[in-house]
């Protein structure tokens, strides 16, 4: 573990970039117990050293900050430079930040008795994944603002990114310049049920239109459906995917060119082994980023437990027709179908119960004078239109934009429109 902070320095072509390393407590409750290390990349253009700082928040939960390849990757990179120093901030558990995995070693004194996870009790494990959320993730990211000097900084918020940014506001707005979020402004208060039983509906209504424009891919998608619920369906080393696990491909629906990438998979021969790998491939939860399965569901809980929410919600019409898909709704048997996440089976259920504290403050929000713009798809698969809407309506300088142009992922699909689109909204170049 990094006692001290550490900077090391590189280029790429036309890019400077400062990988930031510095100790953080894993409970901010408790400072001076154990430490993580958190790992920022600040992306500065040549010449744009005395620009402010834009730090990104990725989605997830539970997925590092995206690596630059150059000036223009990610695709809106190069709009954010042209203002901005961009700090890519791997959230704590990803990354080159402290992961959270089964082997990993933990940091000193993180749980006694036990030298990574997987020794662990569930009850040890689940209580070192509460420190996971965005309440922690803001906390580091305000000692990270102290180390590099700064006053004040800017963020952009993608999807669960969002939801942290939105976290900043409840608790620290002082540090924050400008606040933008794409496709993730989440609901205020215990509401969880209600955004569950809406993304459900909107699934319902991706699925049939899925199936009218490809409508020989529903009988396709029904004989792996029988195949998965018989146990024959299996993935390249074997594991076993039933008809839940199956449903979760409709994820793909949620994203531009997601449809067609759920048709050239069906297309696929079901027995060829280019289907079984890439069907792998095309499951939205696994071992590689295992903060995404086990505490998806805790980004919504604003002060309650979950109660496996997604599960709880889903429609009778849904459980008995395997080709109404589903989304990031998590389903309690993922955990033991899927051996990379069976360890966390029973943590998982701990969390499930856990009551979990509150992530925002209404009142604060209502004061609050931080200059924003949101965009918010009209159809978001995973984000409901109608929460975002009433969360914005919370923020007396939050200006929502409201387009049918993009899907969730608008802000990596659109390239530099999205964020222009922000950015000019935030700063009244825009009227809307």
């Amino acid at each position: 573990m990094t006692a001290t902070p550490m900077i090391q320095r590189w280029t790429l072509p036309g890019l400077q970039l400062s990988d930031v390393t510095l100790p953080v407590p894993l409970d901010h409750a408790a400072p001076t117990g154990a430490q993580l290390e958190l790992f920022a990349r600040v992306v500065t253009a040549d010449g744009g050293e005395d620009r402010p700082y834009l730090v990104f928040m990725q989605g997830g939960p539970g997925s590092e900050a995206p690596r630059p390849l150059e000036a223009s990757s990610p695709g809106w990179l190069a709009r954010a430079l042209r203002e901005h120093r961009v700090v890519m901030l791997d959230q704590r558990g990803t990354g080159r930040s402290t992961p959270v995995g089964p082997d990993t070693a933990l940091p000193g004194g993180a749980i006694p008795g036990a030298a990574t996870l997987r020794e662990a009790t569930a009850s040890q494990q689940a209580q070192y994944l509460t420190h996971f959320r965005a309440d922690a993730i803001v906390h580091d990211a305000e000692l990270l603002r102290e180390h590099l000097e700064v006053e004040t900084w800017s963020l952009l918020g993608q999807s669960f990114g969002g939801f942290t940014a939105l976290r900043y506001l409840s608790a620290a707005a002082g540090s924050v310049e400008k606040a933008l979020f794409t496709g993730g402004l989440p609901t205020v208060g215990p509401g969880m049920d209600e955004v569950y039983q809406a993304t459900w509906q909107g699934m319902i209504g991706r699925s049939e239109r899925y199936w009218a424009r490809f409508p020989g891919d529903r009988d396709r998608f029904r004989r792996l459906a029988d195949a998965a619920d018989a146990g024959r369906l299996r993935l390249p080393e074997g594991q076993r995917v039933g008809v839940e696990r199956l449903r979760r491909l409709g994820h793909l629906l949620g994203a531009s060119q997601g449809a067609e990438r759920l048709h050239f998979l069906l297309d696929l021969d079901p027995a060829a082994p280019a289907f079984a790998h890439d069907l792998a491939a095309a499951l939205p939860f696994g071992g590689r980023n295992p903060l995404y399965a086990v505490i998806h569901e805790s980004c919504w809980a604003d002060g309650i437990a979950t109660r496996w929410a997604g599960d709880r919600a889903q429609p009778a019409a849904v459980t008995e027709d395997p080709t109404l898909l589903a989304g990031e709704h998590i389903h309690r048997s993922l955990f033991a179908e899927d051996p990379e996440l069976e360890v966390w089976a029973e943590a998982a259920d701990l969390l499930a119960a856990h009551e979990w504290p509150a992530l925002y403050d209404a009142e604060a929000l209502r004061r609050c004078t931080v200059p924003g713009a949101a965009a918010v798809y009209y159809d978001d698969a995973y984000v409901p239109r109608e929460h975002s809407m009433a969360t914005a309506a919370l923020l007396p300088r939050m200006r929502p934009w409201v387009t049918s142009e993009y899907e969730h992922n608008g802000l990596r699909a659109g390239g530099q429109g999205v964020l222009d689109h922000l950015l000019d909204l935030a700063a009244g170049r825009r009227a809307a």
